[in-house]
């Protein structure tokens, strides 16, 4: 079954599950690897602003962590007052898949929104799969 609702995307990562969920949860370090939200900078504690690769307009994130679940939620918008909850990370450690403890899986969530095209919501696929590879590369380089 298609989901026409939510898209995930998942890698495995040849590093411990703290690891890959410093990254996810560093909001400059998402700046690397977010290609909707590049080359961010911090305007305030835990709130951040950066530039779309594709659009070159200002993306708004601000990062929920969950540390304790490996999970962060990321509310998204083109300003500081238009941010809304758009998307999620979770981080699997390797035990939990018996893959091995130095490993763990990588996810990424987005929802669709009800204004997105088509082609929009397939653009957000492709873009989040690709992202996977920026993150394992991220995290396994480092």
């Amino acid at each position: 079954m298609q989901d026409h609702h939510c898209h995930t995307s998942s890698i495995v990562v040849n590093r411990p599950a703290e690891v890959a969920f410093a990254i996810m949860s560093d909001g400059i370090a998402q700046g690397q690897w977010a290609w909707g939200s590049a080359n961010r900078r911090e305007t305030e504690p835990g709130l951040f602003v950066g530039t779309s690769v594709f659009s070159g307009k200002e993306t708004w994130v601000r990062l929920n962590a969950d540390p304790a679940r490996f999970q962060v939620d990321y509310d998204v918008g083109p300003s500081k007052e238009a941010m809304q909850f758009r998307n999620m990370s979770r981080v699997i450690p390797g035990e939990v898949l018996k893959i091995g403890a130095d490993k763990c899986v990588v996810t990424l969530l987005t929802w669709r929104l009800a204004t997105q095209t088509d082609a929009e919501w397939e653009q957000m696929g492709c873009i989040h799969e690709a992202e996977m590879f920026l993150i394992r590369g991220l995290l396994e380089r480092s």
